[in-house]
C-alpha cells in the first residue's frame, strides 16, 4: 500500500506535534514536519521523539523541499506561526503569520493540494462584537484584534475567504479559530504556556498560586472567563477535517463553554489531590489594554459541518494533563 504524505508546518510545536502524532499513528500516512527546534534544553525535539516522522525540513529549506517532494504531498496542515501576543517585531509577525500562510495557500491552490490552517480567537479582539465565526468578508473585515498576532491571523483569514470567492482556493481549505488550548508538549513555550503549565510547579510544591486581579467593574478577581480546550480535542478535530476532505470554511474550535481562571486553578489543585491556595496579583500594565475578559466559542457552524465528537470538560482535560503528563517524569506525548 502506497503511503500518503502530509506536511505539518509547526509540527514540533505545541498543537502541531499533537496533530503530527495523531496522523502518524495512521499506517496509511507519512508525516513530514517543517519547524525549528532550537536549543536541545528547550525540549521541543521531544515533542516529536515518540512518533514515526517520515521527514523533517527547516523553514528556510521549505521552498526547495516542496520543489522536490511537493508532488507527493496530499495536504498541508499549517500550524507554523509566531504565536506570542507580546512579540514586538510586527514585520516579523506579518512575514511569518501572513506572508508564509498566503504563499502556502497559493501553492496548494496551484497544485491541487488541500490546506488546513490555524487561526485564533485573538482575531475577535476584546469580544465586544461576539465570537461568531461568520466567514463573510464583511464580518471578517469588521474584526478589531488587540495585538499584531491577532491582526496577522485575521488578515490571512480574510485573504483566504476572498481567494475562495474568486475561485482561487485549494480543493479543501479550512481555518480553525483556536480558543485557549492547554495540554502536553507546551513546555518550550515559556511565557506563552497555558496557565495550567505555569501554575503546576507551585501546585506540586504546595505553594500558593497567583492569578491576575480583575480591572473591570462587575468582574471579580479570578472570574475572568475563557473557553479552555484540551489539545487532544484540537488534534482530533484537525485529523477529522483531514480525513473528511470535503469540508471547507472558517470555524471556531473551542469547548463551547467559558470557564473562569478560578475554575481552572481549582481543577489543577483537585487533580493533584490538594486544597486550593490562590491569591490575586496586579496584572502587568502592558497587558491590561489587550486583555480578554471573556471568550466562548459558538460551535454551531463546525457541528453543522459534521463534527460531532464530544470535548473533554475542563476538569477531565486538566486531570489527564496533570496525572498523565505534568506529574510524571516524562511529560511529553
Amino acid at each position: 500500500m502506497t503511503s500518503r504524505l502530509v506536511l505539518v508546518t509547526g509540527g514540533a510545536g505545541f498543537i502541531g506535534s499533537h496533530i503530527a502524532a495523531e496522523l502518524a499513528a495512521d499506517p496509511s500516512l507519512e508525516v513530514a514536519v517543517c519547524d525549528q527546534l532550537g536549543e536541545a534544553d528547550l525540549g521541543k525535539w521531544r515533542n516529536l521523539s515518540k512518533h514515526p516522522i517520515a521527514d523533517f525540513v527547516s523553514p528556510g529549506d521549505l521552498n526547495a523541499w516542496l520543489g522536490t517532494r511537493g508532488a507527493s504531498v496530499e495536504a498541508v496542515i499549517h500550524m507554523g506561526a509566531i504565536s506570542s501576543t507580546t512579540e514586538p517585531d510586527v514585520d516579523k509577525i506579518l512575514t511569518t503569520n501572513f506572508g508564509l500562510s498566503r504563499d502556502l495557500f497559493a501553492w496548494c491552490a496551484r497544485h491541487g493540494r488541500r490546506f488546513i490552517w490555524a487561526s485564533s480567537a485573538a482575531t475577535y479582539g476584546d469580544g465586544a462584537g461576539g465570537f461568531d465565526d461568520d466567514p463573510t468578508p464583511q464580518a471578517l473585515a469588521a474584526l478589531r484584534p488587540l495585538n499584531p498576532y491577532g491582526w496577522s491571523k485575521a488578515l490571512f483569514d480574510l485573504h483566504a475567504i476572498r481567494e475562495a470567492k474568486r475561485g482561487c482556493a485549494p480543493p479543501q481549505w479550512a481555518g480553525l479559530k483556536f480558543f485557549n488550548v492547554y495540554g502536553p508538549n507546551e513546555g518550550h513555550k515559556a511565557a506563552m504556556r497555558s496557565v495550567v503549565a505555569k501554575i503546576w510547579p507551585d501546585v506540586a510544591a504546595g505553594r500558593t498560586v497567583k492569578l491576575f486581579k480583575s480591572y473591570r467593574d462587575g468582574i471579580q478577581d479570578g472570574a475572568q472567563k475563557r473557553d479552555f480546550i484540551y489539545v487532544r480535542d484540537v488534534a482530533e478535530a484537525v485529523a477529522w477535517l483531514f480525513h473528511r476532505g470535503d469540508v471547507s470554511g472558517l470555524f471556531n474550535l473551542g469547548s463551547g463553554q467559558a470557564r473562569s481562571f478560578l475554575d481552572l486553578a481549582t481543577a489543577v489543585f483537585q487533580a493533584a489531590g490538594q486544597t486550593p491556595k490562590i491569591e490575586y496579583i496586579d496584572m502587568p500594565p502592558e497587558l491590561r489594554d489587550q486583555y480578554q475578559y471573556f471568550t466562548q466559542a459558538p460551535m454551531e457552524r463546525f457541528r453543522a459541518a459534521g463534527y460531532l465528537a464530544p470535548f473533554a470538560s475542563l476538569e477531565e482535560g486538566v486531570a489527564d494533563y496533570v496525572t498523565g503528563f505534568l506529574a510524571t517524569a516524562d511529560p511529553y506525548r
